[in-house]
């Protein structure tokens, strides 16, 4: 996604992000160091986009784990801690070098972040090898190792899985499938084609088959549109986040199938919502969070969000600071057990049980190492002088 945060976003300068940004960043002593003592330093690796077509998920990734750490005293279970943060760039390219860096000159101690499929799978050798928690904070895809991953968001596939039933309920006909031809994309249109299609439903690409986009490349999307007019599709489905849905969004709106009902996952989430403007009204997604869940916890989570920021929490958000509530219950157990090293603090995120969390309780699932959890249809409706992502309505809970 690329584009700059809106100028009038609200931070707070954050010494422990600028000394992990800056190059000569000296080594502090980490909690698997030589000591066990409750001044000991937690050393947590960030990797996010921060450049590219994704920089507003990683920004917003990166966003919700500093305001965790903003209003629990910089502590995570008691102890200090040193956020480095890498960029994760458009993928594997620049990930990977990226977080090289973080595990073996930086030595961390967890690592945490990522919005790419790609850039996960990529970078899963450096962290088998270094035996390090891995908390990934945005989709990711299925994993055959998962002695040391976890995610506090969700399966690639979750989205589309979970809104498919209600796609084929509610339209009378075939629906199109389009999305970005890359790992993530892949996924999360995989998810629900195959529900689709399993639950009766017809698609009304030829072939019955996803059009994909090439990616990052690909900001003209009406030649696609014009193409879905020449089909019987009374509906589209996509995947789109960042810049692209920015465009999508624009131009499906100005487009000759601009009265056909559009079902997505991300197209509206986050900041590209105020870029989108008008041509986002109506649009449908499916996502595991909405900013006006009535719970205690995200009543707290939206306040702090928009006490510093001048946009709705998102799932980006949410996801990466439910990443530091895990640590800070991981840490805090892993203390009262004995020594705070990467490999206890593993072991007792396996043992959390339930997360009090912005979108309703949720558990890691035992097979995948991912929340079970409910995942919301959203609207965008007008909120007041703006629009936002409403919730409509539960559709289903997933998770394993």
């Amino acid at each position: 996604m690329f584009f700059d945060m809106p100028s009038a976003r609200r931070r707070r300068f954050r010494p422990a992000c600028a000394a992990a940004l800056a190059l000569g960043l000296a080594a502090a002593t980490g909690c698997s160091s030589d000591s066990g003592s409750d001044d000991a330093t937690v050393k947590v690796g960030l990797v996010a986009s921060l450049s590219g077509t994704y920089e507003p998920v990683g920004t917003e990734l990166r966003a919700g784990f500093e305001l965790y750490l903003d209003t629990h005293d910089n502590k995570l279970g008691g102890r200090k801690v040193q956020l480095v943060v890498a960029d994760e760039g458009d993928g594997p390219p620049t990930a990977v070098p990226a977080t090289t860096k973080l595990v073996k000159k930086d030595k961390i101690d967890v690592l945490t972040g990522f919005v790419g499929g790609g850039s996960v799978n990529a970078v899963l050798p450096l962290v088998n090898q270094a035996k390090i928690p891995f908390l990934g904070s945005n989709a990711r895809p299925p994993v055959k190792d998962l002695t040391y991953v976890w995610t506090t968001s969700f399966l690639s596939d979750e989205p589309g899985k979970a809104i498919a039933p209600y796609v084929k309920e509610k339209v009378d006909g075939p629906v199109y499938a389009i999305g970005p031809d890359y790992q993530g994309g892949y996924d999360e249109l995989r998810g629900f084609t195959e529900e689709f299609k399993r639950i009766k439903g017809k698609l009304a690409n030829p072939g019955g088959k996803t059009t994909w986009t090439p990616f990052p490349k690909t900001t003209n999307f009406m030649p696609y549109f014009a193409e879905i007019a020449k089909t019987d599709a009374k509906a589209v489905y996509c995947f789109y986040a960042g810049k692209a849905a920015i465009d999508f969004a624009k131009q499906y709106a100005q487009s000759d199938i601009a009265d056909l009902p559009l079902y997505t996952a991300f197209v509206t989430e986050g900041s590209v919502l105020q870029a989108q403007g008008a041509a986002a009204k109506d649009i449908y997604s499916v996502l595991n969070y909405a900013a006006d869940l009535d719970n205690e916890a995200n009543r707290t989570f939206a306040a702090d969000w928009t006490a510093e920021h001048d946009t709705q929490p998102t799932t980006y958000a949410m996801s990466s600071y439910d990443a530091a509530a895990v640590l800070d219950k991981a840490i805090a157990d892993a203390a009262k057990a004995g020594d705070v090293t990467p490999q206890t603090i593993n072991d007792a995120i396996g043992e959390l049980g339930q997360i009090d969390s912005p979108r309703g309780a949720w558990e890691f699932g035992d097979k995948a190492h991912s929340p079970v959890q409910s995942w919301y249809l959203r609207q965008v409706r007008p909120d007041g002088a703006q629009l936002a992502n409403v919730m409509v309505q539960d559709l289903a809970t997933l998770g394993s």
